[in-house]
């Protein structure tokens, strides 16, 4: 299943590249592209998995980038 999000709050390239490479280590994740300029997430995972990815992932950019905000598109 893929869904796109918007990134609100994201800084810089370097952050938007350390949030990928963190994410895309999470079960379930077949693939994630973080495009700094346009403020967009693209997630490609496991559709039996959505809720429980969707978690993790706020999760892991709340620690990383807290004053980051995604929502879905």
């Amino acid at each position: 299943m893929k869904s796109k999000f918007k990134i609100k709050g994201l800084d810089c390239a370097n952050c938007a590249s350390q949030l990928e490479k963190s994410i895309q280590k999470l079960d379930g994740i077949n693939n994630v592209s973080i495009n700094f300029i346009t403020q967009r997430m693209d997630l490609e995972y496991a559709e039996t998995k959505k809720e429980k990815i969707l978690e993790n992932v706020r999760k892991i950019i709340k620690r990383e980038e807290p004053d980051v905000v995604i929502e879905e598109v």
